[in-house]
């Protein structure tokens, strides 16, 4: 089973970064994340309470991410990626976590993590 939920683009703004000008506003985040979920239970009883939500993920990770104040993108995304398998039942997650502000000369930094098998 391989089957893929994904979401593209999902802008989350939030207070994150070691520099000082990082420390005193929000910044722009980008998330490009897919989930291992096995889809077929859904597709069969065509109900959202059988597929994985991915605007319950997104809302549930602006909200996490409102409440928090990482240094690192490395250390957030491994806790959006946490989030995602312990509380939608992922099999396994995708996610790059971009910071387009961070430098004036790249178009973005950031991470992308694999926890656990998209095999």
């Amino acid at each position: 089973m391989t089957d893929i939920v994904f979401i593209e683009g999902l802008r989350i703004d939030a207070l994150i970064g070691v520099y000082d000008r990082e420390r005193h506003a929000p910044q722009p985040l980008v998330f490009d994340i897919q989930m291992r979920f096995d889809n077929r239970i859904a597709a069969s009883s065509d109900a959202l309470a059988d597929a994985l939500d991915y605007e319950a993920v997104s809302l549930r990770l602006a909200d996490y991410i409102a409440q928090t104040d990482f240094m690192l993108v490395e250390t957030l995304a491994e806790c959006c990626a946490e989030l995602i398998l312990t509380e939608f039942g992922a099999k396994a997650v995708r996610l790059k976590l971009s910071k387009p502000e961070a430098l004036a000369n790249a178009r973005a930094v950031g991470v992308e993590i694999v926890r656990g098998s998209f095999a």
